[in-house]
């Protein structure tokens, strides 16, 4: 209970962010439904491959979430592999939250990953590793085609969140030690297309800070009835995916689902204002 109050306290005193409540327990306690999107995500592999668009070799980095690791990313990858791209993991163990050299390591990755096929290389990020994500396509522009992040915390505040004693379990750091105005920068759009998936039955991270700011080259796709922990593995999530992947292949524009796609998936119109402005997001339907 201590460690709670000290907790909204901090929240509390971060006032240059906007006030956003992290998930309720209930939502929190609907995460084990994650199991059951993995394995419907299982029966429905080869289903999925044969309705998905097609890739044609193209890379792919993806990046795990707090406290996970390859592992938790393998049916996404072997998914886009059997769609035709060629999929990399992180391949740095558990990731236990943000440290300086993992920007280095991130970066010699990507530069090697990009070197062996000649061209760019789209990153998918589950939760904290799509801030990664955004940070890599913030350095290196020019080797980064596309950007998709999976309920991760790039928006918001940065407390609106159920994940902050495991992070500082897993980091070994204090929150009061964090510098949380590196936040304001994550918040920012990287150039580079980008997509941010987002459920709001999200029980780890608050469904308005994962959402992309209304700006030219973003968008935010609502995954209905989604865990914050399936968001790599759910039948829906992974045709998402992939339909996102092909669209920046062929040249990125803004996802406008169809049919019976609108049950599963909420948009809102692509922004159309001067490329670099900013407000706070409209809620996608």
């Amino acid at each position: 209970m201590i460690r709670t109050r000290r907790i909204r306290r901090l929240k509390e005193s971060l006032t240059q962010f906007p006030d956003v409540a992290p998930p309720s327990l209930l939502l929190l306690a609907s995460e084990p439904r994650a199991v059951w999107e993995f394995w419907a995500g299982v029966g429905m592999f080869w289903p999925l491959v044969r309705l998905a668009p097609k890739g044609h070799g193209e890379p792919v980095l993806v990046i795990p979430g707090l406290g996970a690791s390859d592992l938790s990313t393998s049916l996404l990858r072997r998914f886009l592999d059997a769609l035709g791209y060629v999929t990399y993991p992180w391949g740095m163990g558990r990731n236990k939250g943000v440290k300086d050299e993992l920007e280095s390591a991130l970066s010699q990755r990507l530069e090697v990953i990009h070197a062996k096929h000649g061209q760019a290389v789209s990153i998918i990020g589950q939760s904290l590793g799509g801030v990664f994500a955004r940070e890599l396509a913030r350095m290196a522009p020019d080797k980064v085609r596309q950007v998709i992040t999976l309920g991760s915390p790039i928006g918001g505040h940065p407390l609106a969140t159920t994940g902050h004693h495991l992070y500082e379990w897993l980091s070994g750091d204090r929150l009061e030690n964090m510098d949380f105005n590196r936040h304001l920068q994550i918040r920012v759009k990287p150039p580079v297309p980008t997509t941010a998936v987002y459920s709001r039955l999200d029980g780890v991270v608050s469904w308005q800070c994962a959402m992309e700011q209304d700006v030219e080259g973003g968008e935010s796709i609502h995954l209905r009835g989604n865990t914050h922990c399936g968001m790599a593995s759910s039948p829906t999530a992974l045709y998402l995916i992939a339909e996102r992947l092909a669209s920046g292949a062929a040249g990125w524009s803004a996802y406008r689902p169809r049919g019976l796609a609108r049950l599963a998936f909420g948009t809102k119109p692509p922004a159309r204002r001067r490329k670099g402005t900013s407000t706070s997001p409209a809620h996608p339907q």
